[in-house]
């Protein structure tokens, strides 16, 4: 592994911290206002101001490795971008295109689909057009399984027919959200991970019902959201199916992978926004005769936040540089030992942040109580801990033999 970034990318580096500081953090803010004030669930104004500086100035699409469609960076050569933009989610990756689960819909389409659906809804989320949603959680069986999905995928002539009840489809609450990838079963009598498939539904079908939005520790995450959905008789053109029917779980490892370190990714640079923030307050304010920065618990708190980011650092970039190297496949125990190192730092940072903080650190005044809450979510998102533990064990355990 070499530790020293290509030029290119110290000059895209470069140009994210000038945008950033000229663009992002001077209007958090606003962001927040006008989510909060008149209707929630439209898109932001300052977040569609933003998105054509950031067109303009090269900072578009750069999470597509390997591809004519994006930046042409490697994993390794994207983690320090998508840090930068961690440090303001989920506000920055919207703003440059690069936001879940867009992204991971993204890649799907640019890896299993045909030209036709590239046609129709890869360009449109390419260029921002439109948003998507990845339906696969259930409400009804433990989906950590997801041999459990009962949703159904049923052929009819040139139509499939799908039934399901899916829930957590993170992005269903905005109104441009056009289109989901499902999954579900489309022959229950096949191998176990041969049953099911993945097809492309566009939201305005009929039969396709957003139920409620999903409240996470209190918060909606306006106007992304979190829908749980109904799928009753929903048809769509048998075209539409991804890659062939039997073949979901293959484009669901290759979609969560990615996905999987962009999350780590983006929560690097929220723990690293939580001990600046944590430093900065602790300077100012004065308990028992002294500043906190000089109470031993405070200066123990600081240094085991900043020797954990360090390490859940280095732990990400090994994992994305054997993603580029050996491959997905070959990187699967350290993407699940990522998937979860990184979320459980970036909770005790932020932990560490808010106690320093005392009771405005639980406050909506400062924004560390929401992303902790949504650093939460991340070690059931893509799959929970205890899966990604399961599958380390498994790999260490065959070393052994």
């Amino acid at each position: 592994m070499h530790f020293e970034h290509s030029p290119k990318v110290k000059d895209l580096q470069k140009r994210f911290v000038v945008f950033m500081h000229e663009h992002i953090y001077p209007n958090e803010k606003t962001y927040r206002q006008q989510i909060a004030r008149g209707e929630r669930w439209q898109p932001v104004e300052i977040v569609e101001e933003l998105k054509p500086k950031a067109r303009a100035a090269g900072l578009w699409n750069l999470f597509l490795p390997e591809s004519e469609y994006g930046a042409g960076l490697t994993n390794v050569e994207y983690a320090p971008l998508c840090e930068i933009m961690g440090r303001a989610a989920p506000f920055a990756p919207e703003v440059f295109n690069c936001s879940a689960p867009d992204t991971g819909n993204m890649e799907v389409l640019v890896r299993y689909g045909t030209d036709a659906q590239k046609t129709q809804w890869l360009e449109p989320l390419l260029d921002g057009r439109i948003r998507s949603c990845f339906a696969m959680t259930e409400p009804d069986v433990a989906s950590s399984d997801a041999t459990n999905i009962r949703s159904s995928i049923a052929r009819d002539g040139d139509e499939y027919v799908i039934n399901g009840h899916k829930w957590w489809i993170s992005g269903a609450g905005d109104p441009r959200c056009a289109v989901a990838i499902f999954m579900g079963k489309s022959d229950p009598n096949a191998a176990r991970h041969a049953q099911q498939s993945m097809i492309l539904v566009p939201m305005n079908t009929p039969g396709v019902t957003v139920r409620r939005m999903l409240p996470v520790f209190g918060y909606d995450d306006a106007p992304h959201g979190h829908a749980e959905i109904t799928f009753e008789d929903v048809r769509v053109p048998a075209s539409n199916m991804l890659l062939g029917e039997g073949r979901g779980f293959e484009i669901a490892q290759g979609r969560l992978g990615p996905g999987r370190i962009h999350h780590c990714m983006r929560l690097i640079g929220v723990a690293e926004r939580a001990l600046e923030a944590m430093c900065a307050r602790v300077q100012k304010r004065v308990a028992f005769g002294k500043p906190l920065a000089e109470q031993g618990t405070i200066r123990a708190d600081i240094a085991e936040s900043r020797m954990a980011i360090e390490q859940a650092r280095l732990l990400t970039m090994k994992a994305a540089y054997m993603m580029d190297t050996v491959g997905n496949k070959a990187a699967r125990g350290e993407l699940a030992m990522v998937k979860v190192v990184v979320p459980r730092m970036a909770l005790r940072v932020l932990d560490r942040a808010i106690q320093a903080h005392g009771a405005a650190g639980v406050s909506d005044d400062f924004p560390l109580a929401a992303a902790w809450a949504h650093s939460r979510t991340i070690r059931l998102a893509d799959g929970p801990d205890e899966v990604h533990r399961e599958a380390i064990a498994k790999l260490e355990l065959k070393k052994a033999n």
